[in-house]
């Protein structure tokens, strides 16, 4: 009889939380610690509901995050480069799941292409456009330190920052 498969969640840090805004450090080492925390992530960003989540969001300081949107493949982002974004941009509503109940439209570029190594240790090359691209750049941000309600206006900011804070004493 097969084993069933045990579903990890790692604890999910929420704004405020200081190392949301540090920067990750490159993986030395891919091995099956790695894939370990590939899977994890994977299903913690499943039992959220989300489609990006970066080592950081659960405190692992590492460059590494994971995307899966709808029916297409999940995928394992590992020490990641940006290596072209177009200057065309789009907006679209995005959130967060360290920043739950946030829903707000960002502007980001429209496509890009990214080398990045997966769970396995292969590297590889990924071109994206529409909703994959947001989310790539999104769960990047997270391992620069930066969160999506950086990239709004003070005013915005401030505003969302207000309108948590409130909510947050009642």
């Amino acid at each position: 009889m097969e084993k069933a498969k045990k579903i990890e969640k790692l604890e999910i840090l929420t704004l405020g939380n200081e190392l949301l805004r540090q920067k990750a450090e490159p993986i030395t080492k891919i091995n099956a610690e790695i894939g370990k925390i590939a899977e994890a992530l994977l299903d913690t960003l499943y039992l959220g509901k989300g489609v990006g989540l970066a080592g950081p969001q659960v405190g692992l300081m590492k460059r590494i995050f994971v995307v899966h949107i709808d029916k297409d493949i999940p995928r394992v982002f590992i020490n990641p480069s940006l290596l072209e974004i177009s200057e065309d941009t789009v907006k679209y509503e995005e959130g967060c799941l360290s920043i739950p109940g946030v829903w707000v439209e960002v502007i980001r570029p429209k496509t890009l292409r990214i080398q990045a190594w997966n769970e396995k240790g292969r590297p590889f090359t990924q071109d994206a456009d529409g909703i994959l691209a947001r989310v790539i750049l999104h769960e990047y941000d997270h391992l620069e330190g930066t969160l999506f309600i950086d990239r709004l206006s003070a005013l915005k900011r401030n505003r969302i920052l207000a309108k948590i804070e409130k909510h947050q004493r009642v």
